[in-house]
């Protein structure tokens, strides 16, 4: 046919994976075109290849804090070290302070721990509050009619990286 260009199937096998696992981590490292995409490696074919091993990641969910209200202590701390990222969440007076700073540490011993990363090269490369699931509730209003009250929840993910 006609200017088709032919994209090169990856097979995630154990075999091919111990093969070939510098072109595979060098393909899933680049920018994948809409049409062609690589598969998504399962957990047991990340382990494989070594992906995340360069990275903390720790999640909380289900936090009864809004996304809205978490978003403006996380943009605090985002491209900040360990230590100022501490110290910025020491001294700010919001609800959403001591939740991202247990996350904080949560992600600090998984990269320190898990991933043998050193503490002080770290920063905070991605921290976002994504919603939950919202409660809802109903408040009594006059002549007998209600309003609907949206208790919002977040899930918030935290991922630190080494600085280079």
């Amino acid at each position: 046919m006609k200017g088709e260009k032919t994209v090169e199937k990856i097979i995630l096998t154990k075999e091919n994976i111990e093969k070939n696992r510098d072109e595979i981590l060098k393909a899933y490292a680049q920018p994948s075109k809409k049409y062609a995409k690589l598969p998504t490696p399962t957990k047991r074919q990340r382990k494989l290849l070594g992906m995340g091993k360069d990275q903390g990641i720790a999640t909380a969910k289900y936090i009864r804090v809004t996304p809205r209200k978490m978003k403006i202590v996380i943009d605090l701390i985002k491209d900040k070290s360990l230590d100022e990222a501490y110290a910025i969440l020491m001294y700010t007076p919001k609800a959403a302070s001591p939740i991202l700073t247990k996350v904080l540490k949560s992600a600090e011993a998984n990269a320190v721990n898990n991933n043998n990363l050193t503490r002080d090269n770290l920063y905070v490369a991605e921290a976002y509050a994504n919603p939950g699931p919202i409660l809802k509730r109903f408040m009594p209003r006059a002549r007998g009619s209600a309003n609907r009250i949206n208790k919002r929840t977040s899930h918030v993910t935290i991922v630190l990286k080494e600085r280079v």
